[in-house]
């Protein structure tokens, strides 16, 4: 019971009512007291009466008249004169005197706490205007210990219909909250169980149902979720299928590179000038595809592989790869730039280098001719005492706005019509791999900068973009 939702509401429901009660239980006491000696008053006012309707009374009907009124005796005073109307032996003396005339709430309160927690038999007066303005004062002398006796009965029927009470609304509250809260939580709860089950299913994707309206708000956010996740598990899978599929064409294409590179041993054997020229740069290009071909087959079993960090001169990677693009260029007016440091060596994987670069380099590429446009792309270094930075800078259009929201997301980051939005994921991958950050530092219609910093200690960059 006490580790359930409801089980707990119930218990603590009636300790809250009980608590109340309690509050209410002081004042009740002190009224009933209050009630119960008005009520002797007027008994007694009406027992001398008797006195009055004639000269003498016999002592058995006084006694008679005291006892129903429940006191030993009645004074009246009427003008002046204080008139003694019935009278009888007191057992002991007077040991507290009430005044009922009017008296303050707190007084009441603490007369009859008083009363509750003396146990002595005392003999007590109390004090009260008589009824119907039959007098000034009337006055009555009595036993505390009926008071009392009445005081506690009343008081322990108090307690009980309290507790019947607290027992019955914690009951219908218990009730409610099984009603209202326990059973639309353990809807949500048997949703999320069957949603576990298949993710993949959509069917099982919760429908916001709930009336109240925490509780709905809770089922909307679930089925937020919910639809992301199975939307991300569909992505994976699809993924997943096409990973597959690039494996197997990567192993076709390696197989056909390997030939291709066969050939161009022979071709670095000819004498032709312009031949002897681009055959290196041929037989690199053929060299670094097998490469990524063997890469991806290696990536359909595990993840990129580990960067193979050596000091690397950044000024050959770097012209070789703008050759390279310049070449497939072509007759796009596009022009390269580049201010690297001669004699820079950076700590890195130059074939993993290699690509990041030319990814990026490419995708400057393409958006400077997807223009026809002139453009110049520029590729600078520099360094402190704890990094490398590398910015390479365009003067295309900039990034849209869709690129820019999901720039290192796969399949969603494309900036270009036919483009996938894989080379900037690839590129922040290798970057992270060895311990730095790519970052875009700018985009706007007059160009686009990004950002490679290396690390020259052996712990990455604090992470950022990418």
């Amino acid at each position: 019971m006490l580790n359930t939702l409801s089980g707990r509401f119930l218990i603590l429901t009636v300790i809250f009512v009980m608590l109340a009660e309690v509050f209410i239980f002081v004042p009740s006491v002190a009224r009933f007291r209050e009630d119960y000696l008005l009520d002797r008053l007027e008994r007694a006012q009406i027992a001398s009466l008797a006195v009055e309707a004639g000269p003498m009374i016999s002592p058995d009907l006084e006694a008679e008249l005291l006892k129903n009124a429940g006191v030993f005796n009645v004074v009246l005073r009427r003008d002046d004169a204080r008139q003694l109307a019935l009278s009888s032996p007191i057992p002991s003396p007077i040991s507290a005197t009430y005044d009922m005339r009017d008296p303050s709430a707190s007084t009441l309160i603490r007369d009859a706490m008083a009363t509750l927690l003396d146990t002595q038999p005392r003999i007590i007066r109390v004090i009260g205007d008589p009824v119907q303005g039959a007098g000034r004062l009337i006055e009555v002398t009595m036993m505390q210990v009926p008071l009392r006796a009445a005081m506690l009965e009343y008081g322990l029927n108090v307690l009980l219909l309290s507790a019947v009470i607290s027992v019955i609304t914690a009951f219908l509250l218990f009730l409610a909250v099984r009603v209202l809260l326990v059973r639309p939580i353990k809807g949500v709860v048997d949703h999320m169980t069957a949603y576990a089950a298949a993710p993949e299913d959509a069917r099982r994707i919760i429908a916001p149902s709930a009336g109240v309206r925490e509780l709905r708000d809770a089922e909307v956010a679930l089925q937020a979720m919910q639809t992301q996740l199975t939307g991300a598990l569909k992505q994976k899978d699809r993924l997943a299928q096409l990973g597959g599929a690039v494996a197997k064409v990567s192993h076709d294409l390696r197989n056909i590179l390997t030939a291709a590179q066969l050939f161009t041993d022979r071709i670095e054997g000819s004498d032709d000038p312009l031949v002897k020229r681009m055959a290196p740069k041929l037989v690199g290009s053929i060299s670094r595809a097998v490469h990524l071909c063997e890469s991806t087959l290696a990536f359909g079993r595990a993840d990129e592989p580990a960067p193979r960090l050596d000091h690397v001169n950044l000024s050959r990677i770097v012209a070789d790869v703008i050759e390279g693009e310049r070449l497939a260029a072509g007759d796009d007016p596009v022009s390269f730039a580049e201010d690297i440091p001669a004699t820079m060596m950076l700590r890195a994987d130059e074939e993993q280098m290699h690509r990041v670069l030319t990814n990026l380099v490419r995708n400057a590429r393409q958006a400077i001719a997807a223009t026809h446009r002139a453009g110049e792309i520029a590729v600078t270094a520099a360094e402190d005492d704890t990094s490398w930075c590398i910015r390479v800078a365009d003067t295309g259009p900039g990034l849209p706005a869709k690129a820019r929201e999901h720039l290192f997301q796969p399949f969603q980051g494309g900036a270009r019509k036919g483009g996938i939005g894989l080379g900037l994921v690839i590129a922040g991958d290798l970057v992270r791999g060895h311990g730095g950050r790519l970052t875009l530092a700018q985009t706007d219609e007059n160009g686009t900068v990004f950002e490679i910093r290396l690390p020259k200690a052996d712990f990455a960059l604090s992470p950022t973009n990418g």
